[in-house]
């Protein structure tokens, strides 16, 4: 039979059907078909059928959409060396009107999804029933779906299996068959479906995976490319080619036998092998990044932000943002393999059959999709000293010893039954970078990292999260956590204009308050290590992250004047209530707040608004905004130039022999400058520091605050993230110290305002308080006297 001759045959048949309500011609083929059935049955499916139809019918929503089917150009968002981040809009695909669309591609689509398409009114009774008897039979998914049901779910409906979904799904399913022909429903179809690697619709995926209009596509690459819809992950050929390829043979089987080519044809398909096109590119995860971008864009252009064909170039870094992706993912899964073992994700029966255990792990896994280098698996044999499972794409792979720490008390013999790792098992598995499978699990705790031009505001890399499929909220900009010690620079500031120097010596000595002085309740609060080392320094104190003395130095200078004075910084007044709990960091900021503020630090003094979109073309490339550095002048000086340099000597010594001593350890260059912060009971762990040329800020800790653990701080949590991105953000950039502005003065090695030195700022503070354990007067003094030598 000729494709003509086919063509008519479907015309005929939909023509007899327009003659009658789509629903009434599908109910009477679906009577014929089930007249064998008893009379008891085909009472009870009537009276059901009959029941959903007056109820639910009415209640269908409007498919405008699809009568008014207009393709819209997406809003697409790029980093500023070109890299393609993200697409947003109601379409991204390339559409096909159907007549463009080459009769081998529709013919394979039908073949493997829905061969009776032009024979049935949207619902193919025969096929319902027959996976209805399938899964009596073998109790596992079958599916039984037209394109008409795929259209209505995927334009109207969730993905979840339930039943009352599936009436929807019918009847929504005879609703558009009454009001679009068999070729309007077929082209929203081939225009609508995701095929993996970001293809919707067929023209889009034939470019992606062959590089190839989709008029000139072979019957092999139509069947291949017509086998993503039923699973795109599972029949991906770049991510599986065995079990894609099986699946291609299969449909080129179907096209066969359907009549739609030739014997020839038939085995010169099988025969031929398909070249993919080369991935030139490495995925940017810039999820979080390109979403923040998009909520900018639409506040200005609203709905039309996603119809235009706007382009979006944003000041991100691609290389940056992929290391700072990496440096975080791996700070928090770091993390999460000292954490208890919380029990596999699921369980699932496998087949005794050997040859259908493949398809099975397939199916399953479909709803355990891969985290990235964190795979989904289900094991298949397990034991104290081996574990063996297999991957979506059909591998297996073998774990034992050291790759089996992390979850030993899962194989366990006296695990729970919900800890139990046993066969049917679905687990998560990574390799690291020698090679070596480790069993671990999704990490409960979360974490952000942002990086920018001091500068310029220019955000560099931008991370949310530990994965926005997981978790979209993006805590760089939402997250309001207290910053703990990471705040002491900013107090520390404040005190330097009120007659502190880096040498005035301030007692670490106990401390309690009564409600009337915190705000709230008594306060007796405690250095992170519990031990008091008595008098220091200002600048050892500030290194060694001393609590007492910073709540001294607040004391001296009053809250007040300290909550006044941080809004120099950007920070918001009433988010740090004027008491001396600010000391310790008890407010609230957002990681880009804190990246902002210590860029006031890093430039010099200027206060400098974070920016991320560079410019704005629309379709054609006109211009529409473009976003110029500021200038650093005196209006935008928020601090003066001698502070920010006095901080800095401050921040460097931290990093040089604080508790960020790892910094120059690690990078090999003094030019580094930051703070570590942990809040009470470890429930926020951070690190903020800079380079002249870059400021980068790490948080870590559980979106519902609780603990992370007795020795988790600021320096073994965050500071290993950003000492990774500092890493590469730095490599091949020379050591670059700022020049000592006007106004200070080296006294024994630490920067002071003129005005200050010569013992006519704050000599001490708190001597007075007695330390347990401390010396006598006498020895006190002479300890005194060796830090003012």
């Amino acid at each position: 039979m000729t494709a003509s001759e086919q063509e008519s045959t479907r015309s005929s048949s939909a023509a007899d059907r327009r003659s009658l309500p789509g629903w009434a011609a599908a109910a009477l083929r679906g009577l014929g078909w089930l007249g064998g059935l008893a009379l008891a049955g085909l009472v009870s499916l009537l009276l059901v059928v009959g029941v959903a139809l007056a109820v639910a019918y009415p209640q269908l929503p409007e498919i405008a959409s699809l009568t008014d089917y207009r393709p819209k150009l997406p809003m697409r968002v790029f980093s500023a060396d070109n890299v393609l981040l993200g697409e947003f809009g109601e379409e991204r695909r390339n559409f096909t009107p159907i007549g463009r669309i080459p009769q081998v591609m529709k013919d394979a689509v039908l073949s493997a999804e829905d061969a009776r398409f032009y024979e049935h009114g949207g619902v193919d009774f025969k096929g319902v029933a027959r996976a209805a008897l399938e899964n009596l039979r073998d109790a596992r998914s079958q599916g039984a779906s037209t394109i008409t049901m795929q259209v209505a779910r995927n334009f109207y409906l969730s993905t979840e299996k339930t039943f009352t979904r599936k009436i929807y799904e019918i009847l929504l399913a005879l609703k558009i068959e009454s009001l679009l022909t068999k070729d309007q429903i077929l082209e929203l179809y081939m225009n609508q479906i995701f095929l993996g690697q970001r293809a919707h619709g067929f023209a889009s995926a034939a470019e992606i995976y062959f590089g190839k209009k989709l008029q000139d596509v072979s019957i092999a690459e139509a069947a291949m490319l017509a086998g993503l819809p039923k699973a795109p992950s599972s029949f991906n050929p770049i991510v599986n080619p065995k079990r894609a390829t099986q699946r291609q043979r299969h449909i080129i089987e179907r096209m066969f036998e359907n009549g739609f080519i030739t014997e020839k044809q038939h085995e010169e398909a099988l025969a031929q092998v398909l070249r993919y096109r080369t991935q030139s590119e490495v995925a940017v995860h810039a999820e979080f990044v390109a979403e923040a971008a998009r909520q900018l864009v639409f506040a200005q252009y609203g709905e039309d932000s996603y119809t235009r064909g706007l382009n979006v170039y944003l000041t991100v870094n691609a290389a940056d943002q992929a290391v700072a992706y990496r440096a975080l993912r791996r700070g928090l899964m770091d993390y999460e393999l000292r954490q208890v073992y919380r029990g596999p994700e699921a369980y699932i029966d496998l087949p005794a059959d050997p040859q259908l255990i493949d398809e099975r792990v397939a199916e399953a896994l479909g709803e355990h999709p891969n985290n990235d280098d964190l795979l989904a698996a289900v094991v298949l044999e397990a034991s104290p000293r081996k574990v063996v499972a297999m991957l979506q794409t059909g591998e297996t792979l073998t774990a034992t010893g050291e790759g089996l720490r992390p979850v030993t008390s899962g194989l366990s013999e006296k695990a729970g039954p919900k800890i139990q790792i046993r066969r049917g098992a679905v687990v998560r598995v990574m390799r690291n970078a020698r090679g070596t499978w480790f069993l671990t699990q999704l990490p409960e705790v979360e974490g952000a990292l942002v990086a920018l031009d001091p500068k310029t505001g220019a955000v560099r890399a931008m991370v949310g999260g530990f994965d926005y499929a997981k978790n979209k909220f993006n805590h760089v900009t939402q997250a309001w956590r207290q910053p703990g010690s990471s705040f002491k620079p900013f107090i520390y500031s404040a005190a330097l204009e009120q007659g502190f120097t880096p040498d005035t010596i301030v007692n670490d000595a106990p401390l309690f308050f009564d409600a009337a002085e915190t705000g709230s309740q008594p306060w007796e609060p405690k250095n992170y290590d519990g031990k008091f080392d008595g008098p220091m320094p200002l600048h050892t104190a500030l290194a060694r992250s001393k609590n007492m003395v910073s709540i001294r130095v607040l004391r001296a200078i009053g809250p007040d004047t300290a909550q006044q004075w941080i809004g120099r910084f950007g920070f918001e007044a009433e988010k740090h209530p004027a008491y001396l709990t600010m000391a310790l960091g008890a407010g609230s900021v957002t990681p880009l707040q804190m990246a902002s503020a210590y860029g006031v630090f890093a430039n010099g003094g200027y206060r400098v608004g974070p920016a991320l979109i560079a410019r704005l073309t629309d379709n054609k490339g006109k211009v529409l905004l473009e976003t110029r550095p500021p200038v650093l002048d005196e209006s935008l000086r928020t601090l003066d130039a001698r502070n920010a340099f006095v901080m800095g000597t401050l921040l460097q010594e931290i990093t040089r022999s604080g508790t960020a001593a790892k910094a120059q350890a690690t990078l090999k260059r003094p030019d580094l400058y930051g703070k570590t912060g942990t809040t009470n009971d470890s429930m926020d762990t951070w690190f903020a520091g800079y380079h002249p040329s870059l400021v980068a800020v790490v948080w870590i800790g559980y979106d519902t605050p609780k603990k992370l653990g007795d020795r988790e701080t600021g320096g073994g949590l965050a500071l290993p993230v950003w000492i990774e991105l500092m890493q590469h953000a730095l490599k091949n950039v020379p050591v670059e110290e700022p020049t000592p502005p006007e106004g200070v003065v080296n006294v024994g090695g630490q920067w002071v305002f003129d005005e200050f030195s010569g013992g006519r700022g704050i000599s001490s503070v708190g001597l007075e308080d007695k330390v347990p354990g401390a010396p006598n007067p006498e020895e006190r003094n002479s300890i005194l006297d060796l830090f003012r030598r």
